[in-house]
């Protein structure tokens, strides 16, 4: 089988329910699912932290968060951790990237030029951490000025929560795009086998799509549904959740969920889809540029996030140390034509963690002994059942600076049917049985019911900690 061309699309802080094929009847997302139906969509597949550094870093290497020793943002990943992208540099590949990578401390007080790079394998690397003109060698921001053009983001009617930014034609979803073209089309010219990464910002945080795509969803504003949030539920809640209630990021000057209105949870839903919609229609230039190019045959092509988004469920919005499905199950698809059969459903339990060793053997490629991830390509060809984890993982070690006094040390695990979260420490956690509440508003953490559930999930809880340790150094001797 020849080696396939890899389009690798990862946005920043989408949702699952964000797109017409995992249900959502109010977003249009076309391009999306013209991918899902000719490809692979996976219904459970889980983040292994719920903020971008951490994750970033599991996938790309295949290892969890606490192995990569790249547990927080505002950490840099070690330089002799291997990504998946210098593995398949190395056996030939031409690879680029567009947008964010966000591996290292990336902040302008910290990195004044630009983010700190490993040997990460992108040849081609065409760097915007954010739309944001904050480092000197944001090429985004550096294209922007030379169309005479900054980025401004304009309060919408005068919401202290929404604004807009530029037209479509100058967003960076679009810049991006732009040169994932050029990439593709040179590398097509040359014929030589390529992966690129398509790293946009958007949906991310601050909620500022162009205004134009934030106009179609005026006229049915109120139609939009409210987010789901029972009056009380966090009573019995860990306390980061009832401080982020006040102010996301434990601050009240930001999402105060508790003065919002209706109107304003509504916009922001409104403005958060706009985003999701602009991204649908720039990939749509994408898939079209590989059926006109004759490579929608030979290119495997990949959709996914590095993590979810509140968006007001549970009285909260952004992230932090939450790990109710928003902010961790996962939109991700796999698309492959003639070698991943169209139009399936993937149900069992899978991390992202999963993806690394996936594409190696894609690329028939061997897996790297550090990768902790097991590889779903023989389960997507056909070659042997499908294969699933008995149950997740996911962590938050002081992933964000945003809460202390105390600081969250929490680890969830999550079966087919409960999830357990523990904060380590604190005698603080929560246990939700997804089959008879599947919002998450009950949380059964201590109670008497649940007794022998907790105890078997907290076991669950040990056994992950375990198969989380690093695989290397490799064992040389017989003894």
């Amino acid at each position: 089988m020849k080696r396939p061309n890899i389009l690798w699309i990862c946005t920043d802080q989408q949702r699952q329910d964000t797109l017409g094929f995992y249900g959502n009847q109010f977003v249009k997302t076309p391009n999306l699912d013209w991918l899902a139906a000719r490809g692979m969509v996976f219904d459970n597949c889980f983040a292994q932290n719920p903020v971008c550094t951490p994750s970033r870093a599991s996938f790309l290497t295949g290892r969890y968060p606490r192995t990569t020793r790249t547990r927080q943002n505002g950490q840099s990943i070690p330089p002799d951790e291997v990504p998946v992208t210098k593995l398949l540099a190395d056996a030939g590949y031409r690879c680029g990237l567009a947008g964010k990578l966000h591996l290292s401390a990336c902040h302008p007080k910290i990195s004044p030029e630009t983010e700190r790079r490993i040997e990460d394998g992108y040849e081609a690397f065409y760097w915007s951490a954010s739309p944001d003109a904050d480092w000197p060698t944001n090429q985004y921001s550096n294209w922007l000025a030379e169309q005479g053009l900054s980025l401004k983001r304009t309060p919408f009617r005068g919401s202290p929560y929404v604004q807009t930014a530029l037209p479509a034609e100058f967003s960076q979803t679009k810049w991006c795009v732009d040169r994932a073209i050029e990439f593709i089309k040179d590398a097509t010219e040359k014929e030589d086998n390529w992966l690129f990464s398509l790293n946009v910002f958007d949906p991310h945080h601050p909620f500022s799509p162009p205004p134009e795509y934030l106009e179609r969803f005026l006229p049915t504003l109120g139609e939009l549904p409210l987010p789901n949030y029972l009056e009380g539920e966090l009573d019995n809640k860990p306390i980061f959740q009832q401080k982020d209630h006040l102010g996301t990021l434990n601050n009240p000057k930001n999402f105060p969920f508790v003065s919002m209105t209706d109107y304003d949870h509504r916009l922001l839903k409104a403005a958060y889809w706009a985003m999701v919609e602009l991204v649908d229609d720039q990939v749509g230039r994408l898939f079209r540029l590989l059926e006109e190019t004759g490579q929608a045959e030979n290119t495997l092509v990949i959709f996914m996030t590095d993590h979810g988004e509140m968006l007001g469920d549970h009285g909260v919005y952004l992230k932090g140390p939450f790990f109710y499905e928003p902010a961790i199950k996962l939109p991700f698809v796999m698309a492959w034509p003639g070698v991943i059969e169209a139009g399936q459903r993937y149900n069992e339990l899978i991390e992202l963690v999963d993806l690394a060793p996936t594409l190696l053997e894609a690329a028939g490629l061997p897996v790297y002994a550090g990768m902790q991830g097991k590889s779903l390509w023989p389960s997507l060809t056909g070659m042997t059942e499908r294969y699933g984890h008995a149950d997740v993982y996911c962590e938050f070690f002081n992933s964000a600076i945003w809460h202390k006094n105390p600081t969250p040390y929490g680890t969830m695990v999550r079966s087919d049917r409960y999830k357990l979260v523990n904060f380590h420490g604190l005698n603080m956690g929560e246990l939700y049985d997804l089959q008879e509440d599947p919002l998450e508003r009950f949380n059964r953490w201590g109670d008497p019911a649940y007794r022998e559930v907790m105890f078997e999930m907290l076991m669950r809880m040990t056994d992950s900690e375990a198969r989380t340790a690093d695989p290397l150094p490799l064992r040389q001797g017989p003894w």
